[in-house]
């Protein structure tokens, strides 16, 4: 089961990196496409069932604390 929990969180913290360097991104060009994919993707995965089946974490609250990071 330690693994299976290693590799949730792995998934989990690659989520909210991908997030924080497309919010880097996005502040030097808010135009950047790929970057916007990035935060739609990593917002639909926090707020998705395979979150909740990784984790008891609430998806919301971490990604609005994600988002308040950045701003």
């Amino acid at each position: 089961m330690n693994e299976y929990k290693a590799l949730a969180n792995a998934i989990i913290e690659q989520a909210a990196k991908d997030f924080r360097a497309a919010r880097k991104r996005l502040a030097r060009d808010p135009h950047n496409q790929s970057a916007q994919k990035t935060v739609r993707d990593v917002d639909g995965f926090f707020h998705s069932d395979w979150f909740r089946v990784l984790t008891t974490l609430e998806g919301k609250q971490l990604f609005k604390m994600l988002k308040e990071e950045s701003e």
